[in-house]
């Protein structure tokens, strides 16, 4: 099912697999339910955070 999914996404390309906004892509960074990283000013999300946020939603 993920193994399309890059290793390392950008935001833009998390926020369309998750089908949220982004406010609430930022919220769900913010509050720790999705762990990511910036490199620069860019966000970067790993396929394990988002896996590990879909099981438990």
């Amino acid at each position: 099912m993920f193994e399309k999914i890059p290793d390392i996404m950008t935001f833009k390309e998390c926020q369309k697999l998750l089908k949220v906004g982004k406010n609430t892509h930022l919220d769900l960074i913010h509050s720790g339910e999705i762990d990511a990283f910036r490199i620069g000013n860019r966000w970067k999300i790993t396929k394990e955070s988002i896996v590990e946020f879909l099981k438990h939603r």
